[in-house]
């Protein structure tokens, strides 16, 4: 495997496909575990862990993945919020190793899938992605990691992930508020989803109760 300390991924105009292509250029038959994706990341490794992590829940209609997924990114975001400078996750998740198959198909879809993605972003509009732009970039994904590990509803909210950390990554204050509507776009959607479900049961049992007798 490539020396990690030699080939560090310290570029800051790197864009994000480039950062997933090499972390799967550099792994060995093994693969890398989590603790090395985030030396190799430095002061983008908030963005791209959660991109990473992300990335899987943009299937439809999935179950299982991103209620396993959601709480690292939980994790993660919970340090932003606070201000944490690099990431920490507990030593049994940094140990947990990714093979180099699924770094590659990561790899691969990212540039097949998500190009347009980085064709379109670029550094502006600074200031919603930088310094406090950041605590609050973390709001938004843990509210829409709290809607993504509902089952049946991941697309939308990794789409809302997905935007924000791309948003991060690349500086682009454009996606980051981007990522901020469509996450709080489908929170309300889904609370009024819910007010609506649970009025309508009340209405149905008390118009049942009335003509039951």
């Amino acid at each position: 495997m490539t020396d990690l300390n030699d080939q560090h991924a310290d570029n800051p105009d790197q864009g994000f496909i480039a950062l997933v292509a090499d972390l799967a250029a550099v792994s060995g038959p093994d693969g890398l575990t989590l603790r090395e994706i985030r030396d190799r990341l430095d002061e983008r490794a908030f963005g791209l862990m959660i991109l990473i992590l992300a990335i899987p829940c943009l299937v439809p209609a999935l179950y299982g993945v991103p209620q396993i997924v959601g709480i690292p990114i939980l994790l993660l975001a919970g340090q932003m919020l606070v201000g944490r400078v690099e990431p920490w996750l507990p030593e049994g998740i940094l140990k947990r190793r990714v093979t180099k198959a699924w770094l590659e198909r990561m790899a691969d879809f990212a540039t097949k899938r998500m190009g347009w993605l980085e064709r379109l972003s670029r550094p502006r509009l600074k200031i919603f992605a930088e310094g406090w732009a950041e605590r609050a970039a973390a709001f938004f994904m843990i509210l829409a990691t709290l809607t993504i590990v509902l089952p049946m509803t991941n697309t939308v909210p990794s789409v809302a992930l997905s935007l924000l950390s791309v948003g991060l990554i690349q500086r682009d204050g454009l996606f980051v508020a981007a990522g901020a509507a469509v996450a709080t776009a489908w929170a309300t959607a889904l609370i009024v989803v819910g007010i609506g479900f649970f009025v309508g049961a009340g209405w149905a049992v008390s118009l049942m109760a009335r003509f039951g007798g």
